[in-house]
């Protein structure tokens, strides 16, 4: 009998940033297929509870299509207060964004669910506390113009330009950029997934 593929790494989702950091922990995916799912925020949703939502549905969408694959599913939200500050391509909506952010402090949710090939699961929401340094209306309009803030949560990356307006940071870098490392390689280990291989 011919044997059975090794089972692949999937990431359900088009941020390339959460690519780039399951591979910087040896965990490079397989497969790139983001779920496509409707990402709105139902009226009064609370950040941590939408963010938990959108990867339930993601991973709804995923599992089916890939079985017999260990995958990564993960949303991220900025939260100004209780408000959701989505992802936009509208620069007036950063520019409002950042204008919020500026100066204060805001949280920034990510949740995570990895399914393993025999279909268990495991979940876990991680929240990173970040401050803003005040902002100038030059700064802002500085920022706008370079695009970096298209289809990030919050409008801003904090590991590309965006890095200059944190004046401080309390938890996981890596939760801001999209996906909690650490978190999420305990969830595939205890899971069963082996260890990353070290390449030489």
């Amino acid at each position: 009998m011919p044997s059975q593929p090794s089972p692949k790494l999937v990431l359900a989702s088009r941020s390339p940033a959460r690519a780039a950091l399951l591979e910087q922990i040896g965990r490079r995916p397989d497969v790139v297929a983001p779920s496509g799912i409707d990402e709105t925020p139902a009226p009064g949703e609370l950040p941590r509870l939408y963010t938990a939502r959108m990867a339930e549905e993601k991973m709804r969408v995923a599992g089916p299509l890939h079985p017999d694959d260990w995958i990564v599913v993960a949303d991220t939200v900025v939260a100004c207060g209780r408000r959701i500050l989505v992802a936009t391509e509208e620069i007036e909506v950063a520019r409002r964004h950042l204008r919020m952010l500026s100066g204060r402090a805001h949280r920034v949710w990510s949740a995570v669910r990895v399914r393993g090939p025999d279909g268990a699961e495991a979940a876990r929401v991680v929240c990173t506390r970040v401050r803003f340094r005040g902002l100038s209306t030059v700064e802002i309009e500085g920022y706008l113009m370079t695009g970096e803030w298209r289809n990030r949560a919050g409008s801003y990356a904090i590991q590309g330009r965006g890095a200059a307006f944190v004046h401080g940071i309390n938890g996981s870098f890596e939760n801001v950029v999209g996906l909690p490392v650490a978190e999420t390689e305990l969830m595939l280990r205890g899971l069963g997934m082996p260890p990353a291989r070290v390449e030489t």
